[in-house]
């Protein structure tokens, strides 16, 4: 397939391409952990301020993604408060690197990754958890042993939508990270920068099919592996 795609697209095209996947793997990877541990503490616990987290997850969805991408820029530019810890500690810099790119799919994938995810784990009886702790195992045991073979469907179609959302993201990363040929340029990015010059439609076309392409098979495929690994739980 990428052969096939690498032959069909110009190397600026193909670049946009490769680094939209990279963007996406990197985002949806490091987001899972999160994106469970959230999922599971708004499914099963009740604490004062649940809501406001709840709120806070979801509010990437609900905001426009440049105010997203602005707010990442104050936070984690070269002089935002945490962005100047990373580089001065850690030598890390996110600001207009493929990393913040990464940064901002991530952010604003996040809450599907948690709403999907969440479902999942409130679809499962809160008895079976309870009989497991019973028996002695403690509350981490139970959760990797019980809860977790359970939601693994939600775990796999969350992480496949939001590398679904991280390759389509657009105004977070604009903004963010710029657009940046090489460098931060995603298919998005890609597609806008060629509807601006003369003679750059036939690039945009390509890519857009490329986008919807994925995006399509990103949602079937989520609907498949989701199925399969339920009947392999289930014993079925």
């Amino acid at each position: 397939m990428w052969g096939v795609l690498a032959g069909w697209l110009g190397p600026a095209e193909w670049e946009a391409v490769r680094l939209s996947a990279r963007v996406a793997l990197w985002a949806t990877a490091v987001s899972l952990p999160f994106g469970i541990v959230t999922a599971y503490v708004l499914a099963r616990w009740e604490f004062p301020g649940k809501q406001v987290l709840n709120g806070l997850v979801h509010l990437p969805l609900i905001m426009p993604p440049v105010v997203t991408g602005y707010l990442l820029l104050l936070a984690l530019g070269r002089r935002g408060p945490v962005g100047e810890v990373l580089e001065q500690w850690f030598g890390i810099v996110v600001a207009f690197r493929w990393t913040g790119a990464a940064v901002a799919a991530g952010v604003m994938a996040f809450p599907l990754m948690v709403r999907a995810i969440r479902l999942a784990i409130e679809a499962v009886d809160p008895k079976l958890e309870q009989a497991a702790g019973t028996l002695g195992a403690s509350p981490v045991w139970v959760f990797l042993t019980v809860t977790l073979p359970l939601i693994l469907p939600g775990i796999v179609a969350g992480s496949i939508l939001a590398f679904a959302k991280a390759i389509g993201e657009f105004g977070a990363t604009i903004t963010f990270v710029s657009n940046i040929p090489g460098q931060t340029q995603t298919m998005p990015l890609a597609i806008y920068s060629l509807l601006q010059v003369p003679g750059g439609e036939d690039g945009a076309a390509r890519l857009a099919i490329v986008s919807v392409v994925i995006a399509m098979a990103a949602l079937l495929l989520s609907e498949f592996v989701a199925r399969r690994v339920a009947r392999v739980v289930s014993g079925s």
